[in-house]
């Protein structure tokens, strides 16, 4: 496949970890200008690091994304010293797997905040650069939580719903435009989330065991490649092809299986 990516400017959200840094190393390994955004500092270096060593050309910005004022401050400065990005990863996103009546009033605003509004606001701080030289892809994040709903997860269901809405009505403004969109979206990945937000994991519905799980790195390949072919929607592995065939077209069959196999409030 002919390498499109070669010194295209690549910038990645909730880069210090997980999938968005395993991400970060894989376009730079096909030549991608990378820039790495996240809170934490001493993980977003140590990835860059990585990059610089292995012969990568990357940078690092300290943001959170969930305050517009702030990813407009990092915009500017992205611009002004990088450049308009070619490709925009949206992939930061927050939230312990809750039911409703263990979810504080500001988990709530957090979950929501990151990924939902942190999207919204990465985009549309890029977007009128991109639209004016009509180049561009905006690749959003979300899971297969987005699609069907399961118990003990209401918050973080909820926003991963959202990011579908939102990839879908960005797509329809830039219906006719040379700039991209794709969503991404997996089940079950090992990364670093559930020791992170411990507790969640056992809410898993026992169904996903019907699905394999995939690492980090599995991802990031299954992003990239997805990037350079231009696919709009990109997951893996194929059993969550057949799963997302039933929520279409049977929706009814679905919820009754995710009711039966979700988990039990003890």
């Amino acid at each position: 496949m002919k390498n499109t990516l070669e010194n295209k400017i690549v910038l990645i959200t909730g880069a210090s970890s997980g999938i968005g840094a395993a991400t970060a190393k894989e376009f730079a390994k096909n030549g991608a200008i990378v820039l790495l955004v996240a809170r934490n500092e001493i993980n977003l270096k140590k990835v860059t690091d990585y990059i610089i060593k292995n012969g990568g050309k990357a940078n690092y910005f300290i943001a959170d994304v969930s305050d517009y004022n702030l990813v407009q401050q990092l915009a500017e400065k992205v611009k002004t010293e990088v450049g308009v990005p070619d490709i925009i990863i949206n992939n930061a996103g927050h939230g312990k797997w809750k039911f409703m009546d263990e979810t504080d009033y500001e988990e709530v605003s957090e979950i929501m905040a990151v990924p939902y509004f942190a999207s919204f606001y990465m985009t549309k701080a890029f977007l009128p650069e991109m639209q004016k030289r009509n180049s561009g892809h905006i690749v959003n994040m979300t899971s297969i939580a987005g699609f069907i709903a399961f118990s003990g997860a209401t918050a973080y269901i909820a926003a991963r719903t959202a990011m579908i809405g939102f990839h879908n009505a960005l797509a329809a403004d830039l219906y006719g435009t040379k700039i991209k969109t794709s969503l991404v979206y997996f089940a079950k990945v090992k990364s670093d989330y559930w020791q992170n937000n411990p507790g969640s994991e056992e809410r898993l519905p026992k169904s996903q065991s019907l699905i394999p799980v995939i690492t980090t790195e599995k991802a990031a390949k299954v992003i990239v490649k997805g990037v350079r072919k231009g696919k709009r929607k990109i997951a893996t592995p194929l059993m969550l092809f057949v799963m997302i065939f039933f929520i279409r077209y049977m929706p009814g069959i679905t919820r009754f299986i995710m009711n039966k196999t979700g988990y039990k409030k003890k």
